[in-house]
């Protein structure tokens, strides 16, 4: 545990939690003195035996610090350079950087006081020309609250080719608001970009496949157990078949099989693009929903359900990736790696679901007597919910603006077309087979 948060003890441990805004969760605090977002910004750059992180800091985060002032709040130049020194080391506590999973200490800091206006932050060269140039005049107009903190840390490494993390812990209780950009610069390769919030945890700048694998697949997981459109399609899938698990446990492989192809898509730029194609999925979606409900109510055919799910999971696969955009940051090099990783833990979460309901459903339909009649009652409400969710999101599809028909977009209305004919015809197919079944069994019995 870090030591500055236990007693905190002496001018430093209060100046590193002023700077970090953890005093600004306790202090009364008017509400137009913070931002609704408080961005950092920052650049990592391993480089022989040493990693460079420069890093700017909006002067908000030291809104508690008894910084000298002068006139109507402007910052006294002239006397803050112990107070930046002290605050540089303090941003190294809580914007720890890793190598091979070893903490690193900064063997070197400085520190500047920037404008509001400065723009040296676009690049890792012009951030580290800016904080080791000139500082300030003493006699600039920099307000309290509106300019930035900028620091350049240097921290000895065995190598620039090393296994490099970073773990954001500025101000968690900021988590909502407080975002950080931080750009790896690798000896070798392109740079790569993050935005991460307050708490995120450990950030590996440039991850290794099990390292990406491992974030995707727990991505994946949790992703199933919050999103509760897909929770309620899954229900509809196995609430008639709860004692078939083999069988039910293809059914839901086939519905990773299938998402799994959209995600994919998705991720390559393969689909529409334009604010009316997520409403959209996510009718389709609900819809996906109404339609299994029903198919329950009438006599869900287990022989056939499989194909059904698996054209259903092409249109969920583009609800995933909707959710999934801002993760894809975090899977460096390994994109294929990590979508399959991500659609494996959906598979572990829809496995965890079925170990929990199943059981569930064996302790309300114990009798075979009320079984059918518990599908039926059960299956209606996943309809009516499924039902008002559709027509919610009818609603929405009317707000958007439609695309104009040109190459690339006719190009995206095609796959989209063909996934939704496809999964249109399965449908058409299966309820048609069913009737003739019917027919024929109302022959016999004749």
């Amino acid at each position: 545990m870090d030591p500055l948060h236990g007693t905190q003890r002496g001018r430093a441990g209060l100046l590193l939690a002023a700077m970090l805004g953890l005093i600004l969760l306790s202090l009364p605090v008017r509400a137009h003195d913070i931002p609704n977002e408080i961005l950092l910004h920052g650049f990592v750059k391993p480089e022989g035996e040493r990693l460079h992180f420069v890093v700017r800091v909006p002067l908000i985060m030291l809104a508690s610090m008894s910084l000298p002032k002068r006139g109507p709040g402007y910052l006294d130049l002239a006397r803050l350079d112990h107070a930046l020194e002290t605050s540089a080391t303090a941003t190294a506590r809580q914007i720890q950087l890793y190598e091979d999973g070893v903490r690193l200490t900064p063997s070197r800091v400085k520190a500047r006081i920037s404008q509001p206006s400065d723009r040296s932050f676009e690049t890792f060269e012009t951030a580290r020309v800016r904080i080791a140039g000139p500082k300030l005049p003493a006699g600039t107009n920099v307000f309290w609250n509106q300019g930035f903190f900028d620091a350049h840390l240097e921290y000895p490494i065995r190598s620039d080719q090393s296994d490099f993390a970073l773990d954001m812990r500025v101000a968690p209780g900021l988590s909502g608001r407080l975002k950080m950009i931080v750009r790896y610069i690798p000896p070798a390769g392109s740079i790569r970009a993050y935005e991460i919030h307050a708490g995120f945890g450990r950030l590996a700048l440039d991850p290794r496949w099990h390292q990406a694998a491992g974030v995707f697949v727990k991505s994946g997981f949790f992703h199933i157990l919050d999103g509760t459109d897909h929770l309620l399609f899954l229900f509809c899938l196995v609430i008639p078949f709860r004692r078939r698990w083999w069988d039910l446990l293809k059914i839901i492989t086939a519905f990773t099989v299938a998402h799994t192809i959209t995600l994919i898509a998705a991720a390559q730029g393969l689909v529409p693009a334009g604010d009316w194609f997520p409403p959209l999925v996510e009718t389709l979606i609900a819809a996906s929903i109404v339609y299994m409900a029903l198919e329950n109510i009438v006599a869900a055919d287990l022989r056939r359900r499989w194909l059904i799910t698996a054209a259903f999971g092409l249109v969920h696969g583009f609800g995933f990736s909707f959710a999934l955009q801002q993760d894809l940051q975090f899977a460096g090099d390994h994109l294929l790696l990590s979508l399959v990783s991500f659609n494996v833990g959906v598979e572990l979460g829809q496995i965890l679901v079925l170990l929990l309901v199943l059981p569930v459903l064996g302790l309300l339909f114990r009798r075979r007597s009320v079984e059918r009649f518990g599908v039926v009652i059960l299956s209606v409400f996943l309809a009516h919910t499924g039902w008002h969710w559709m027509l919610d999101r009818v609603q929405g599809l009317r707000n958007v603006e439609w695309p104009s028909l040109d190459a690339a977009s006719l190009a995206g209305w095609g796959l989209l077309l063909l996934l939704v004919g496809g999964a249109a015809w399965a449908i058409v197919k299966q309820w048609n087979r069913r009737l003739a079944a019917q027919r024929r069994a109302g022959d016999d019995l004749t």
